[in-house]
């Protein structure tokens, strides 16, 4: 089946999962995040097949999310300001299963304050003057034809 591109599309959400939409390539990145950098880790993590990886990485390189630097005789991915700038939408896909994909009292990962061992915050979307924003409250404003 042949993949739909969607990287001129006028949409921002369209274009993003253009470059970062599907499941491996967004755990690659919450890998990365939580510190590996290498292509074993990556598969041992997310027992994926190398070809997948590997189409998956060189992809994530190529629209400027990883980098790669090399260590020895070994290649490392890092997440480059790009990439790093994905740690919010992380977050929320991690909030968003908390509430919506675990069982009460199932056991999950856990995200905390490095330095106090504290939960975070949940996420919201304030106003210009600082209210919090409901869905119903904002609008997108379509480009006009």
């Amino acid at each position: 089946m042949k993949r739909t591109r969607l990287e001129e599309e006028e949409c921002p959400v369209a274009r993003a999962l253009d470059a970062i939409g599907d499941w491996w390539s967004l755990l690659i990145i919450r890998d990365a995040f939580d510190g590996m950098t290498r292509f074993g880790q990556f598969q041992k993590s997310l027992d994926i097949s190398r070809g997948i990886l590997a189409t998956r990485l060189k992809h994530l390189v190529s629209v400027g999310v990883l980098a790669t630097t090399p260590v020895g005789g070994f290649k490392e991915y890092r997440l480059t300001e790009k990439g790093r700038k994905l740690f919010l939408v992380v977050v929320s896909l991690r909030q968003w299963g908390e509430d919506h994909c675990f069982r009460k009292g199932e056991k999950r990962s856990a995200l905390v304050e490095t330095g106090s061992g504290r939960p975070i915050r949940r996420l919201e979307l304030h106003a210009h003057d600082g209210d919090v924003l409901a869905p119903d409250a904002t609008t997108v404003r379509k480009v006009a034809e």
